[in-house]
């Protein structure tokens, strides 16, 4: 979902890839059965608690067909965008004019109100430090922080985390129960999605849980936080398209990927709230703690190269 690590270096959404400056914005050449793949991958891992930038950058390189470059991949992430906001236009227009009109009436304890001072205090944390890194690593796109093998425990950390957080949590408070409070603190867990690996969804979702949130809440109120700093990623990243050009890419093969990648995050959002209504997180915990290990395995098998 969410900014994620990469977006928020592009201020500075972990959404694109890793590349070099020449590189970049170019890519590798992308035919239609790539892009309806890699807007499957973009779509299904954007929103599930798994990490869209680690299998953004993992998987094309394991199967051979290289860097698909900024353009492809800032276009296919507006159908995330898209998706995200199809999904919750109905909740985010009774926030828009619930709080208005709590505002109008001064009423601070309204629902809406607490929702919407939430989602804005929660996107403060991640805007601050992605500039902040931004200015102090210029070139962190190409920093070995954001090696394989980053990803590779980050990955396993969080599985860690989210696993702990699905033991201690009590799960006992609903959408109607949150505060300002909440969307700072999982706001600031956010965050640690400028960790290549991390996940935003994963990262607010565990924060959630940690905070006593139902699961199908706590993922609900991840996706709303998620909103602005998915959107602001978007913007960020199609000013390289409007510099740079589409590069070696055709419109058939982006239409393809951006119509993938938003039927597919439509899909991944309805089903992982539904999922989660009914159902524990431990299957993104095992999944998590197996694509970690996997990469290390194949990185110090020389399968892979850690870059």
């Amino acid at each position: 979902m969410l900014f994620m690590p990469d977006f928020y270096l592009s201020l500075g959404t972990g959404n694109v890839l890793a590349q070099t400056a020449s590189s970049a914005s170019i890519g590798v050449e992308i035919n239609i059965l790539e892009a309806f793949f890699l807007g499957l991958i973009q779509g299904v891992t954007e929103f599930l608690p798994i990490s869209s930038t680690a299998h953004l950058k993992v998987i094309p390189v394991m199967l051979g067909w290289g860097d698909p470059g900024i353009a492809f991949t800032a276009i296919i992430q507006l159908g995330s965008i898209a998706a995200v906001i199809w999904f919750f236009w109905h909740d985010l227009a009774q926030v828009t004019l619930g709080s208005w009109q709590a505002i109008q009436k001064k009423d601070y304890d309204s629902v809406d109100f607490r929702l919407a001072l939430g989602i804005a205090l929660g996107t403060i944390p991640i805007v601050f430090f992605g500039f902040l890194i931004k200015l102090l690593i210029p070139d962190y796109d190409n920093s070995p922080l954001r090696s394989m093998v980053v990803i590779a425990f980050a990955s396993i950390g969080m599985a860690f985390l989210l696993g702990l957080a699905e033991k201690i949590g009590n799960r006992k408070r609903n959408f109607e129960h949150l505060t300002p409070r909440d969307g700072i603190l999982m706001g600031l867990a956010q965050t640690l999605a400028l960790i290549p690996g991390v996940s935003r969804s994963g990262s607010t979702i565990t924060a959630g849980l940690f905070m006593g949130l139902e699961r199908a809440t706590a993922a609900r109120f991840s996706f709303l936080l998620g909103i602005p700093a998915i959107t602001l990623a978007g913007i960020v990243e199609l000013k390289t398209v409007f510099v740079d050009g589409i590069g070696n890419t055709e419109i058939l093969p982006l239409i393809v990927g951006l119509m993938s990648a938003t039927i597919f995050s439509y899909l991944s959002i309805a089903w992982l709230i539904r999922y989660l209504q009914s159902k524990s997180t431990w299957i993104f915990v095992w999944y998590r703690l197996a694509f970690g290990v996997a990469i290390l395995t194949a990185v110090w098998g020389g399968a892979l190269k850690n870059i």
